[in-house]
């Protein structure tokens, strides 16, 4: 969760946000329809925005709902965004929606993440992934950074992992910078200092997506299971216009088949 002093003051608090996108006052005015001038004036606390003016802001900021919550409380009105839990009744639909989605994706893998990449759903095809991981990395709210990176984890099956570390760990640092999450850096901070374990005796060697010289058209990753590699490609989906912070901060991550072994390799194994 993101922490606000309240008298820091909204216009600061713009500012830094504007600043961090690398805009303009000009920029940024002629997006909101607003001047450069009343942008100036709301930066130095020389005028107070609206609770419009500030909504219209962080869309053009792209500020995360939690942060737009803030600024508001900041300024002097009240919070916009509810945060339910997904525990809540009022997101049964929802969950079933995720669900179905995940379900229907199967045998391919695929999960949805919170803010912190706490697995809050996953489908068989994870579960399949996940054969052999230390039993305290599953329980009681497993993370899918921990399972992937950690040695006791998937770490030690990542063909690739290298490639795959550092592509998790730039994301992860991107986040950061968007969010401002004490919470994210704590987990960065940890699973950047795991130990990165060799590649198991015998493991094959790495391979280009669709092989036979193909080159590959993203990132793969590339896991040993039972003897076999497994090559997927990853695609990360959020939910368009959400009006409540719990549904903002889910992510949907989907593992496509790199190669028609591995197609036909989940097909055998999920029939």
């Amino acid at each position: 969760m993101t922490t606000v002093a309240l008298d820091t003051g909204v216009g600061p608090l713009l500012r830094g946000w504007r600043e961090q996108r690398r805009i303009s006052q000009l920029e940024l005015a002629l997006r909101a329809d607003s001047s450069a001038r009343h942008i100036s004036f709301i930066e130095t606390g020389r005028a107070r925005p609206s609770e419009q003016m500030i909504l219209r802001l962080a869309d053009h900021l792209d500020i995360p709902v939690r942060e737009r919550n803030a600024l508001l409380v900041v300024a002097g009105y009240a919070p916009r965004f509810t945060e339910t839990s997904l525990a809540d009744p009022a997101m049964g639909a929802l969950r079933e929606a995720m669900e179905r989605l995940l379900a229907g994706y199967e045998p391919y893998p695929a999960l949805v993440v919170d803010a912190t990449y706490t697995v809050v759903a996953a489908n068989r095809g994870i579960q399949l992934l996940l054969e052999g991981v230390s039993g305290h990395l599953l329980s009681p709210a497993p993370n899918a950074m921990r399972l992937t990176l950690h040695p006791e984890g998937l770490a030690p099956r990542i063909l690739n992992l290298p490639e795959w570390r550092a592509d998790l760990l730039a994301q992860m640092e991107r986040q950061i910078a968007l969010v401002r999450s004490p919470e994210l850096r704590s987990l960065y901070e940890e699973v950047a200092a795991y130990p990165v374990p060799e590649p198991p005796p015998g493991a094959p060697a790495t391979t280009a997506v669709g092989g036979g010289g193909v080159p590959s058209l993203a990132l793969p990753l590339q896991i040993l299971h039972d003897g076999q590699v497994l090559s997927f490609i990853a695609s990360i989906a959020t939910f368009n216009t959400p009006m409540d912070i719990t549904v903002a901060e889910l992510a949907i991550e989907t593992f496509l088949p790199a190669d028609r072994a591995t197609a036909d390799r989940l097909h055998a194994l999920m029939p």
